[in-house]
């Protein structure tokens, strides 16, 4: 959950565990990876900083499982006065806390083998406590909110620890339904979230990928391949018929992928309208403290003023890789494919803590701590998830996923993730656990903000021209790229699909292909063919099933990119404004945390800054290559 009341919005929590998400992805299935028994101990996270041992899990499980049977007995019908209210709510951070510890203990486990049927059983146990103490516990907002607001602002005077979910109690009075139909909505979480699991087992568990031909070869395909490898393949022929091959499959499963999404937006709207809201729209960005406007104007500028940028990149990658057209499927190779410094995980160790020693000294010593204290899993083992993510449990160190390939590319996801570790390091301990959430708005910015530290980093430890051209092009290719097109054109996409909904209509295969393809060639224009099979990236996609949370990406990296360069032209005060910004958690909305920055996102000046910065890079890469 990220900025939103923890029973407003139940039916989050067991659908984004591991909230802090940086780029996780879902487990590979590669035979030809080693078994979890047989990864050294050294390339493991060491779940034993949340538990010792299971049993101590389970003894807080049922500790949690007693505090909710005594609340529901001491202040169910109960919470009329400031001082019920304050203690019930005292008494609810335990359950928060301990809860936060339990979930992430067992589904830690589970990111990392899901080959594993104890940690899956336990898992799914767990899950199912979680729904039913959550379900029981469901009174509480009701209750308050059914107080005087006099009663609510007395209890807020009484304690700073709830005086934020108190008001977003007042807030949230206007949506809130009948105590009944809260309590049964928290009891059919895991029914409402089940489009996600549906979409998963699709995707991973039933697509069976053929091999394809290039070249004369033979080569295997799978998601994972595609999308970690094929992908950003050299050989065109290669990188082509592979991104045919996987579209072929992918495209025997839309109908039935289109009826699990059309599922999750209906369901969506139907909360929506039930909770009283004028769209889903307005419904999906109350929990971030985001406008309407804010929203749009993301989409908006970002699809009229960083395309001719990116057509222009286009141009330059058919250019240096003398490309017959510029298609779809092109677009992620890099510019200079040769070049790629090989990395140990040791010596990246030193790459983060140089490139983040401008945040100061216990920043460098939270690095040097995820290292000893074995923080990070980066091993590739069968049954893991890909990519990347960091989970935070409050009141313990953080947690990060990713598969190490010795690649530099891979010091600059750890850099990200490490950037939501310190995120949540810092307002963990400086804030109540219901201070915690942070609107999804902002929580990409201190991990977007890492890899701009970390590339201006390299850019002062090596004159080369070659290498310069290789970072800023790995700025564009992967953390700009990333965030501000890739997941734009999804929620370019996205808001289409919600305006169909919101005016009473369904979304089914042929109209989400549509959309996509229309999304992509409002970006691209005449500078990169869109096929059929690029307009089928629709189900590539999991951040649909996660509300509007695509375009945050770009937003995070908005305020990013302004911070940043805040601190290149102004050191040590910039740098102290950022750390407002990491330790005020979820005390402020956006607004008020860019402004801690000295960023007012009220404007279009941020992005509009953010996106003339990246033309200036694209300006640079150019010139080198023509050197």
């Amino acid at each position: 959950m990220q900025g939103e009341n923890r029973l407003f919005f139940t039916l989050l929590f067991l659908g984004q565990v591991c909230y802090n998400i940086g780029k996780r992805r879902i487990f590979k299935m590669n035979q030809d990876l080693k078994s979890r028994k047989d990864i050294p101990v050294e390339l493991t996270w060491d779940l034993s900083l949340i538990y010792a041992s299971e049993d101590e899990m389970r003894q807080d499980a049922e500790k949690v499982k007693h505090i909710c049977e005594r609340m529901v007995k001491e202040y169910k019908g109960k919470l009329d006065t400031a001082e019920r209210i304050n203690a019930c709510l005292d008494d609810f951070r335990e359950v928060d806390r301990l809860l936060t510890l339990v979930v992430h203990y067992c589904d830690l486990a589970v990111s990392v083998d899901y080959y594993d049927t104890h940690n899956q059983e336990r898992n799914e146990e767990i899950g199912s406590m979680t729904a039913e103490i959550l379900s029981r516990l469901s009174f509480i907002d009701n209750e308050i909110a059914e107080q005087d607001d006099a009663v609510i602002q007395e209890a807020m005077a009484l304690s700073a620890e709830n005086k934020h979910y108190l008001q977003n109690i007042l807030r949230t009075k206007p949506h809130l339904l009948h105590p009944d139909t809260e309590r049964a909505l928290a009891a059919l979480s895991r029914t409402i979230h089940a489009p996600y699991q549906i979409y998963n087992m699709a995707k991973l568990a039933d697509m069976k990928f053929d091999s394809f031909m290039a070249d004369g070869k033979e080569y295997p395909l799978g998601y994972s391949l595609f999308e970690d490898n094929y992908m950003y393949e050299e050989n065109t022929e290669v990188r082509r018929n592979a991104f045919a091959a996987f579209s072929a499959k992918i495209r025997e499963y839309e109908n039935v992928t289109a009826a699990v999404y059309n599922t999750q937006v209906q369901t969506e709207k139907t909360l929506a309208t039930l909770r009283g809201f004028d769209s889903v729209f307005d419904s999906l960005l109350f929990g971030q403290k985001v406008t309407r406007e804010l929203y749009d104007r993301q989409i908006d500028l970002i699809t009229e003023k960083l395309a001719p940028h990116m057509r222009r990149y286009a141009r330059l990658l058919k250019k240096i890789h003398k490309l017959d057209r510029m298609t779809f499927a092109d677009l992620k190779i890099a510019v200079d494919p040769e070049y790629d410094p090989k990395v140990t995980i040791e010596e990246s160790r030193e790459y983060v803590e140089k490139g983040l020693s401008i945040l100061g000294e216990d920043y460098v010593k939270m690095i040097q701590e995820a290292y000893r204290g074995r923080w990070v899993d980066f091993a590739q083992n069968q049954g893991k998830s890909t990519g990347g993510f960091c989970a935070s449990p409050y009141g313990k160190n953080s947690f990060i996923l990713l598969s190490w390939n010795e690649r530099m590319s891979n010091v600059f996801t750890l850099a990200h993730e490490l950037g939501h570790a310190g995120h949540f390091r810092s307002c963990n301990s400086s804030q109540s656990i219901f201070d915690t959430n942070v609107s999804s708005y902002i929580v990409e910015a201190p991990s977007t903000m890492n890899e701009l530290l970390m590339a201006h980093y390299l850019l002062k430890t090596n004159p080369d021209p070659r290498f310069r051209r290789w970072v800023l092009s790995s700025m564009i290719s992967n953390t700009y790229y990333h965030n501000f097109v890739t997941h734009l054109m999804e929620a370019a996409y996205q808001r289409e699909v919600y305006k169909i909904v919101d005016a009473g209509g369904s979304a089914n295969a042929e109209t989400l292909t549509r959309l996509m393809k229309e999304t992509l060639q409002a970006f691209w224009g005449a500078d990169v063919e869109i096929s059929d099979d690029a307009a089928h990236t629709w189900m590539r996609q999991p951040h649909y099933y996660m509300g509007l949370y695509s375009y945050t990406y770009s937003a995070g990296l908005t305020v990013a990119t302004q911070a940043c360069r805040r601190i290149e032209k102004e050191g040590q005060c910039a740098v102290d404004d950022w750390k407002k910004l990491l330790a005020a958690g979820g005390t402020l909305d956006p607004v008020g945390l860019a402004k801690l920055a000295g960023i007012d996102i009220t404007t279009d000046t941020p992005l509009l800054d953010t996106i003339a910065y990246i033309g200036e890079i694209i300006d640079e890469i150019e010139a080198l290559t023509d050197m």
